[in-house]
C-alpha cells in the first residue's frame, strides 16, 4: 500500500466511518498523463451509514470534502461508488 492510498483511506475512515471501503490505485495505467502532474487516479467503492438519506451528489460531495486537502496535490481523478449498507447488501 502506498502512502497516498493510506492517506486517502485514513481521511475517509475518520470522516465517514465506512463499514466497507475498496480503493484501487490505477495511477500506473495513467503514467505520463501530463495533466495529472504526479497526482493519482483512483476508483473508490465506499459503504457508510453516513450516506443514509443523501442523494448521490451529496454522497460524492461528502467524499470530496473528506479528501479536500488531497484533491489539489495527491488525487487527479477519483471515480466514486457510494452506498448505504442496505444498498450494498442488496447490490450483489
Amino acid at each position: 500500500m502506498t502512502d497516498r492510498v493510506q492517506q486517502i483511506q485514513e481521511k475517509l475512515q475518520q470522516a465517514l466511518s465506512p463499514v466497507h471501503m475498496e480503493l484501487v490505485d490505477a495511477s500506473a495505467a495513467h503514467a505520463g498523463h501530463a495533466q495529472a502532474q504526479g497526482a493519482g487516479h483512483f476508483y473508490l467503492t465506499i459503504v457508510s451509514e453516513a450516506f443514509e438519506g443523501k442523494t448521490p451528489l451529496q454522497r460524492h460531495q461528502m467524499v470530496y470534502q473528506a479528501l479536500s486537502d488531497l484533491m489539489e496535490s495527491e488525487i487527479h481523478a477519483l471515480s466514486i461508488q457510494a452506498f448505504t449498507p442496505d444498498e450494498y447488501s442488496t447490490k450483489g
